[in-house]
């Protein structure tokens, strides 16, 4: 896919890593470096967004940093370890990296918006389309949301892992044409350390994949291939560049040099919004095991999954939950909106449609997930 097809993205998520906004400096007494907020990065983010959004393109950021910043503020060298420290840390860090966002883009005329999150807000559908009429009201009012992780509440089940997660789930609640994933390295390298200009095969891709992170990072490389395949797989496009770049976010959305980062080919089919909560954004709830032959059948597209080719049941889920569709050797096939609480589908897995209302005493659906609320996966 050549970049120029970037020139045509008008909704747009940019992800910035910790590591390109916390910095060291020296005090000007002399001394040790000082951990400290890169205002002139934030300040060069804000101008493009800027230009951006002057050419109608609509743009969400989702800024790590509130851990660094805290450190920043409250004069640690070192990032805590302890939950309650981070948390602490992070509720300290989180207003003064809202603070240089407001003095950055009050300078070029926009105002920004506090977008705080945990896991939840992406599992629960109210939530997810609250999040989406949101985002749109702030753009509307000349405003760029900044979203970012709610470290100070966020125990371990609901929390993300790493923003790269959070700007893929993200891109899904706002339609997002493009994400941009600004990172400490220039991209995907191959082994002999140059930039990867463009991927179509994630597969091969995890294999370039090295395990190192950044000091302030709580990602790496592993997670913003994950987070690539989130938004290819709804049929929008990644880019994963190094942030460090001059005017790097205004190149790449630009189409400009293929030295500007490693581009993610997305897929052929373009997801609507409710299949793409359904598929890549919500977390399941259980999952089901098929058959050989019902497997055939969902590969084949337009089938609905019948209870007679499940031949196993896992998780306490609840009609309208998610699940996870799997063969039999424990491949991930598709996901969908069952039409049945886990104790039914236990009930009626292996057994033909016409039995179902003699089963469960009363009316009932002829498939445990409808062709119209499943999304192939595998």
């Amino acid at each position: 896919m050549p970049r120029t097809a970037l020139t045509n993205a008008r909704e747009i998520v940019v992800k910035i890593g910790s590591q390109l906004l916390a910095t060291a400096r020296r005090p000007r007494g002399g001394g040790e470096p000082r951990l400290a907020v890169d205002t002139r990065f934030i300040g060069a983010i804000a101008r493009q967004v800027a230009g951006l959004h002057a050419d109608g393109r609509r743009v969400t950021l989702v800024s790590s940093g509130a851990i660094a910043a805290g450190c920043a503020e409250l004069g640690r060298a070192d990032r805590p370890t302890d939950v309650a420290d981070a948390q602490a840390v992070a509720a300290v860090g989180q207003r003064r990296l809202m603070t240089h966002w407001h003095d950055a883009f009050a300078r070029v005329g926009l105002g920004v918006g506090q977008v705080l999150l945990t896991r939840t807000d992406f599992d629960d559908r109210l939530r997810f389309l609250n999040l989406h009429n949101c985002v749109t009201r702030l753009q509307a009012m000349d405003c760029v949301p900044i979203a970012n992780e709610n470290d100070t509440v966020a125990v371990e089940e609901l929390r993300f892992g790493d923003n790269d997660l959070l700007a893929a789930l993200l891109s899904n609640a706002v339609h997002a044409d493009a994400l941009v994933i600004l990172s400490g390295v220039a991209g995907l390298l191959d082994g002999g350390g140059a930039v990867i200009p463009e991927v179509s095969d994630l597969l091969a891709a995890s294999a370039q994949v090295r395990a190192d992170r950044s000091g302030w990072g709580s990602g790496g490389m592993g997670t913003k291939i994950d987070a690539a395949r989130i938004v290819v797989g709804a049929g929008a496009t990644c880019v994963i560049a190094g942030g460090r770049q001059r005017d790097v976010v205004a190149r790449v959305l630009a189409g400009e040099a293929e030295d500007a980062g490693t581009l993610f080919v997305p897929a052929a089919r373009r997801l609507d919004a409710r299949r793409r909560w359904i598929g890549l954004t919500a977390r399941p709830a259980g999952g089901v095991t098929v058959d050989a032959g019902a497997a055939r059948a969902l590969a084949g597209g337009g089938a609905s999954l019948l209870a007679s080719g499940i031949t196993a049941t896992t998780g306490a889920f609840d009609r309208g939950d998610v699940l996870l569709v799997r063969d039999a050797a424990g491949r991930e096939l598709a996901r969908g909106l069952s039409n049945y609480a886990a104790a039914e589908v236990r009930l009626l897995q292996g057994r033909q449609s016409g039995d179902f209302a003699r089963i469960l005493g009363r009316p009932a659906y002829s498939a445990v997930i409808h062709r119209d609320s499943l999304v192939l996966t595998g």
